[in-house]
């Protein structure tokens, strides 16, 4: 029997605070016009760690909605994975917290940490559980917290980055229509 994977539900979770590019202004040599023509950036969300706005807390919020609109519960859950390079701790990680949150306590869980492409390469290993019939269910989520880590200084680089999470629920189906049709994955350490 062939497995095949299919999004079922979807969701996001973000700070309150949206800080705009003419906030960079005051701190940086650089404008509004200069980061919209080079990035087409306008706002990012940035986290308040002192509201307890973190990655697992945004991942929470989108793992919550995600499954709002696919209609599960903790229970459903066979699988969590968190693509981040900000996670809240090590040990546990972010995934294994976000588990006891949302009780899914069936659910293995864990951290992946490939950058910018971790939500893909979440999505593609999850397709893999999947098809494999390992997994029925799965929550991938792409969350980071960057602008804890990030050089408020550096004009190329902190005009790009936000706070926030997206989130999906893979579920199993035998249907090929609507399902991922195919994942590929790739990386060359000669450009890091």
């Amino acid at each position: 029997m062939a497995y095949f994977s299919r999004v079922v539900g979807t969701g996001s979770g973000f700070p309150e605070r949206v800080m705009t590019n003419a906030e960079f202004e005051e701190i940086l040599d650089t404008s509004d016009e200069w980061i919209r023509t080079r990035t087409g950036i306008e706002t990012r969300r940035i986290a308040d760690r002192l509201k307890g706005e973190t990655t697992l807390s945004h991942s929470e919020k989108a793992a919550r909605a995600a499954m709002e609109s696919a209609g599960i519960t903790g229970d459903d859950i066979d699988c969590i994975i968190i693509g981040t390079v900000t996670p809240d701790s090590v040990m546990p990680t972010t995934a294994n917290q976000l588990q006891a949150r949302l009780g899914a306590h069936r659910a293995f869980s864990f951290d992946l940490q490939a950058a910018c492409s971790g939500f893909v390469y979440g999505l593609s290993i999850a397709d893999a559980f999947i098809r494999q019939g390992q997994v029925k269910t799965a929550l991938v989520i792409g969350a980071e917290t960057l602008s804890s880590i990030m050089n408020w200084r550096d004009r190329g680089t902190c005009v790009l980055f936000g706070d926030g999470a997206g989130a999906v629920i893979l579920q199993r189906t035998e249907d090929p229509a609507h399902s991922v049709i195919a994942t590929r994955i790739h990386s060359d350490g000669r450009h890091g």
